[in-house]
Order: structure tokens, then C-alpha cells, then sequence
């Protein structure tokens, strides 16, 4: 009985060592299964470069009701999708009004938004717009810009550049080192050498 009691009081004395290095292996077991905290990656830097190309290509877009809205052709194509933009070689664009009036659009190089809305032509650019007969029975003659670059904005038919270009409407022709023409206001502002010949016996559209 004596040897017991010996062997417990020694027991005790050791108890609060046992007991504090069952805790720091508890612990340590502890911090090794708890998961790391998530550490936030770094932004990746946004770059301009392509994310697909395509090459002797055609894509139509369609309007709600079934209507042909835009076609848009050309060699090659390259998506960039920083700014949603098309940057096309040998590009053609083929682009309808509401009122079915069809506009095209060429150029050695083009860069046109994510819907073909608003084209940036560069190099033989050339823009066309068809003559067609209006509501009121008069008839709009066709009308031609041509340039080394031109910005055209296809929904609301407007033609821009700063550089120098030339118009052809019907059977006049005008040239200009810059122009801003508002189909839909009708206004035409012409900048620079401005030169026109008109024909007689035609109507404005």
C-alpha cells in the first residue's frame, strides 16, 4: 500500500508536465490541419492582345424581327477583349437602316466595335450608301465617301474625318481637308480647301 501511494505521489509530480505536453501536441496538431488563409492573387495586368482570329470569314447579325441588320467580311480578324473591338484586314461591311437602306463600308484595315455600330477605316477607306426612293416619293441619290480614313457611325449615320476627303453625291462632288455629315440632321460641314461641283437639275437628298 505504501509502495502505491509512493508511486501516485510521484506520479503527481510529473502530472502538470504530462498534461502541459499533451496540450502543445494538441496545439501543434492544431495549426497543421487549421487551412492557410486565403492570400488575394495579384490583379493580372491587362494587356491588348488577342484572344481569337478568324480568317475568310463572314458573320450577320439580324434584327428581332428576322431582318438582315450588318454583315461584316474580311481576310482576317483579331478579337482583343480589353475594348470588345475587331481589328479586321480587307474588311467589307454591309449595314441596313430601318428604312432597308443599305450602307457598305471598305477599307485595307478596319477596327469596328463589339456590334459593327461604329467602323474606323483606315487605307482606301470608302463608304457607300445606296440611292433609294423615300417615303414621301422622292429619291435619295447614292452617296460616296471616300478617304484615307473615315469614321462611320452605322446607327446613326453620321461619316467623320480629319483627314482629307472626298464626296460624291448623285452626280455633285465635293472635296475637303476634313468633314463631319448628319445624314439624319442633313448637315454636311465641310473643313479646310473646300471644293465642290454641282450639277444642275438635281434635288438634295
Amino acid at each position: 500500500m505504501n509502495r502505491v501511494r509512493a508511486l501516485w505521489e510521484r506520479l503527481a509530480l510529473y502530472l502538470p508536465v504530462l498534461l502541459m505536453g499533451l496540450l502543445a501536441m494538441a496545439s501543434y496538431w492544431l495549426v497543421r490541419s487549421t487551412p492557410a488563409p486565403n492570400v488575394p492573387e495579384p490583379e493580372t495586368p491587362v494587356v491588348h492582345e488577342p484572344d481569337y482570329f478568324l480568317r475568310q470569314f463572314a458573320v450577320k447579325t439580324y434584327a428581332a424581327n428576322g431582318q438582315l441588320k450588318s454583315e461584316v467580311s474580311g481576310a482576317e480578324a483579331r478579337h482583343f477583349p480589353d475594348t470588345d473591338t475587331l481589328e479586321i484586314d480587307q474588311v467589307r461591311i454591309h449595314s441596313f437602316n430601318e428604312q432597308g437602306r443599305l450602307t457598305t463600308a471598305t477599307a485595307r484595315h478596319a477596327i469596328t466595335n463589339g456590334d459593327a455600330s461604329e467602323v474606323q477605316l483606315f487605307g482606301n477607306a470608302r463608304v457607300e450608301r445606296a440611292a433609294m426612293r423615300a417615303a414621301n416619293g422622292q429619291t435619295l441619290p447614292s452617296l460616296t465617301f471616300a478617304g484615307e480614313f473615315l469614321h462611320a457611325f452605322m446607327k446613326t449615320e453620321r461619316v467623320i474625318s480629319h483627314k482629307p476627303v472626298e464626296l460624291i453625291r448623285g452626280n455633285d462632288r465635293f472635296t475637303a481637308d476634313s468633314m463631319d455629315f448628319d445624314n439624319l440632321d442633313r448637315v454636311m460641314l465641310l473643313r479646310g480647301r473646300v471644293r465642290g461641283q454641282l450639277m444642275p437639275g438635281k434635288s438634295a437628298p
